[in-house]
């Protein structure tokens, strides 16, 4: 009678373990399904902006690794950040700083220690130089996984694409107020962005310029850490599809927010400065 029992509790045991692992297989993908059906874009929207990395001071060391063509380098050095004004950048092989850049809104400079050279440009001079067309806010959104900046949020999507949320946004354009030349065209984009569905962290995105097809800017990250209260991302890889395709993939560590930078950047009186 005993084994009898233990045979069907046994059995239960079995039936509802089955149960479980079911259900939880099916949970995710109804989960990921539920926000879209009932919210749709703008809650997914709205969380994005909810989780970006909220900082005025960001500040981390990192290694990257760098391909275009047939030419690869490996490089380290330090990158600094005050929002929406400044980029900074230093880049050291063997441990022995060979370059160090500053980048503005309107500016780009940079030093090169290897041969004795400065730079003073524009952002003209850097999409000459990748072959692209991109500006400040894109940059620094996509050095720190954030949605870009200044552009109207548009009319997005929203899918499913494997077990991640999927914003497609089919004309993205500028602002016209963070125009400074109203003579200019709006940039107008195609971007696409992928979302975790617990984090609702970004974990790929890509833009690419309706006016020039066959270039496009994707971005994908992973390795989030908390740093503070925030999820950031310690892994990224970059890659430019243009004429030559650049391929760049970067570790970050040493990760502070919010303390108060400097941007050391003297040029030597002995340096030559070379043209775009």
């Amino acid at each position: 009678m005993k084994s009898r029992k233990a045979f069907f509790i046994n059995i239960m045991m079995v039936g509802l373990a089955c149960t479980l692992f079911i259900s939880s297989c099916k949970t995710p993908r109804s989960i990921i399904k539920q926000p879209i059906k009932q919210e749709g874009a703008e809650y997914l929207f709205g969380k994005l902006k909810e989780r970006e990395l909220q900082f005025t001071w960001f500040n981390a060391r990192y290694s990257a690794d760098y391909q275009n063509g047939n030419q690869k380098h490996a490089f380290s050095g330090q990158i600094r950040i005050q929002k929406d004004t400044l980029i900074w950048l230093s880049l050291s092989v063997m441990g022995l700083e060979g370059m160090r850049l500053m980048i503005t809104q309107d500016s780009i400079k940079y030093i090169n220690r290897l041969n004795n050279t400065f730079l003073i440009g524009d952002w003209y001079d850097l999409n000459m130089f990748l072959n692209t067309s991109i500006e400040y806010d894109i940059l620094q959104s996509f050095l720190i996984g954030n949605d870009i900046s200044f552009y109207e949020e548009g009319k997005f999507k929203a899918t499913i694409d494997k077990d991640e949320y999927k914003l497609v946004a089919s004309a993205r354009q500028k602002m016209k107020k963070y125009i400074k030349n109203q003579e200019d065209e709006l940039k107008v984009f195609i971007q696409n962005i992928w979302l975790n569905p617990e984090t609702f962290k970004i974990t790929r995105a890509d833009v690419k310029e309706i006016r020039k097809d066959n270039i496009k800017l994707d971005a994908t990250y992973s390795s989030f850490e908390t740093i503070g209260s925030q999820l950031f991302p310690r892994e990224m890889t970059y890659q430019i599809s243009a004429e030559n395709r650049i391929h760049v993939s970067v570790v970050f560590s040493r990760i502070n927010i919010d303390e108060p930078l400097k941007f050391p950047f003297k040029i030597p009186s002995s340096f030559t400065r070379v043209r775009p």
